[in-house]
């Protein structure tokens, strides 16, 4: 639950067609029941949307300011690994565990979870549009509660974006560098709340590189290492289920 803490939305910049922008460009009229839900299909892949995951962090507390210092929530944010687990991302605050989920490989079961978790604010990784029918009704459910959708690159650069989102404060790179490098807490420090932190959780401790294979673990790290700046492409809801759904 550090985030609560660590982000505030003037640590990242914001430029949407050539022109300074804000958060509210890219998440226009976030609500208290948004729900962000990120796509993975690659090692670590998530690490392409670093800043985007994490203005929908500061989003979801900026909106109802008292989950920071009242109730202290975890964010409502959720990592959907498609086919196996590629690393996981707990470190971003995607967590409890059962906020990552490995999913079967395919992309009716992508949107199943997607609909499953109630996403209203959906990133994918950006790719090829090929033919899916998905289960009846699925995707008008999407279509109907979805309301922002982007296709990002696990890069972290895709190659004709519509905004640029970077960190101005080097606090917005400890997210990604626990990813990375996760931490493992063996003797935490008493806890004054008497709640335990996550990361002495077993399943914490575990599922870091669950579900990949040796040769990924050692080509994790994404080539400009989770560098600034993050750019995304903003699309058309229907665009993303064709392409990747």
């Amino acid at each position: 639950m550090h985030v609560v803490a660590l982000l505030k939305c003037e640590m990242f910049d914001l430029e949407v067609g050539g022109r300074k922008g804000s958060i509210s460009d890219i998440f226009p009229a976030w609500n208290a029941h948004d729900r962000f839900g990120l796509v993975i299909d690659s090692p670590l892949g998530g690490l392409g949307a670093t800043y985007l995951i994490q203005i929908a962090i500061t989003s979801f507390y900026d909106i109802k300011p008292s989950r920071r210092v009242e109730r202290k929530i975890y964010p409502e944010i959720y990592a959907l690994h498609s086919g196996k687990g590629y690393g996981a991302h707990a470190a971003f605050d995607f967590w409890p565990q059962r906020r990552e989920k490995i999913l079967p490989d395919g992309p009716r079961t992508v949107l199943d979870a997607i609909n499953d978790c109630g996403i209203t604010r959906l990133a994918v990784p950006e790719r090829l549009p090929q033919e899916v029918e998905h289960r009846p009704k699925e995707e008008d459910a999407a279509l109907d509660r979805i309301v922002t959708a982007v296709a990002y690159s696990p890069s972290g650069r895709v190659a004709r974006p519509d905004f640029t989102v970077s960190g101005n404060d080097k606090r917005t790179e400890y997210n990604p560098g626990r990813v990375l490098r996760p931490r493992v807490v063996r003797q935490p420090a008493p806890q004054h709340t008497g709640v335990p932190v996550k990361e002495v959780d077993p399943s914490y401790q575990t599922g870091y590189w669950k579900g990949m294979p040796t040769s990924a673990q050692r080509s994790a790290e994404p080539p400009n290492g989770g560098a600034t700046p993050s750019e995304t492409d903003r699309v058309s809801l229907p665009k993303v289920i064709a392409s990747f759904l």
